[in-house]
């Protein structure tokens, strides 16, 4: 269906532009506000630009939702979408630090079907594909095994004190890498109890799925994309056996902030 080799080829440019537009690579991209508190800069939307070209000459029947891009309600009546963040992480992006990716996903019919994290600062290239499995720079990935929920690693600045039994880590600023991590057993839990983008999370969910992880909203539910508000209340991604735990626990704070 897909030329699996052009689409990495087409993910590592995408990084690259990225990558010479970085700070941390010693360039000083443009940068301004969309709104108050929400940054963009120059190489969002280059990179933006680059994908939508290449991956719509790669895939023509597809439709597009990008973070950078209009929406265009036509993908609504498209079977196969390719679902964008040019960079995730764009705060980490601007101020010279590592944790940012471009993150590429294909969904089709809901569903994700390939997802792709590039994060060149990192070194670090991270592939999906639905009942294929995922992996890292070549090697398969495994979530970690873990049945307690207390001591959960979690990547965060800090923790609220009802989640003090919990542990933190190291957290990138990109959302779709702090998934990442679970993925690759390097940390047991990712919550979010917001609103949130398709796009933040698409391709690195489903490489969590695909390692093993439990993957739903802040409610258990299941994720669904290319809905018409494209955006899901909360999202969950945890070793299986933490995941009941997790849906108790956030349970009240769920009810109470989606409303």
């Amino acid at each position: 269906m897909i030329d699996r080799q052009r689409l990495m080829e087409i993910a590592r440019e995408a990084g690259r532009i990225a990558y010479d537009q970085w700070p941390g690579a010693g360039h000083a991209p443009e940068v301004w506000e969309k709104s108050p508190g929400n940054p963009v800069c120059a190489a969002d939307l280059a990179v933006d630009g680059f994908l939508r070209r290449e991956l719509g000459a790669l895939l023509p029947a597809a439709g597009w939702l990008s973070e950078e891009t209009a929406d265009d309600p036509a993908r609504l009546g498209r079977d196969l979408i390719w679902l964008v963040d040019p960079i995730d992480g764009t705060r980490d992006f601007i101020r010279g630090r590592p944790g940012w990716a471009v993150s590429v996903a294909l969904i089709s019919n809901n569903r994700p079907l390939i997802g792709i994290l590039v994060a060149p600062a990192r070194g670090e290239e991270w592939v999906g594909i639905s009942g294929q499995g995922a992996e890292r720079n070549g090697t398969q990935l495994a979530v970690k095994e873990r049945t307690l929920f207390a001591g959960a690693r979690v990547p965060a600045d800090s923790l609220a004190r009802e989640d003090r039994d919990l542990a933190l880590v190291a957290k990138p600023n990109s959302i779709a890498l702090r998934i990442a991590m679970v993925a690759a057993g390097a940390a047991d839990l990712v919550a979010t109890v917001r609103w949130g983008f398709e796009w933040d999370i698409a391709a690195a969910a489903l490489i969590a799925r695909e390692a093993g992880a439990a993957v739903t909203d802040a409610f258990g539910r299941p994720l669904n994309y290319n809905k018409r508000d494209p955006r899901a209340f909360g999202l969950l991604v945890s070793a299986p056996g933490i995941h009941a735990a997790a849906v108790e626990h956030l349970a009240a704070r769920a009810a109470r902030l989606s409303r």
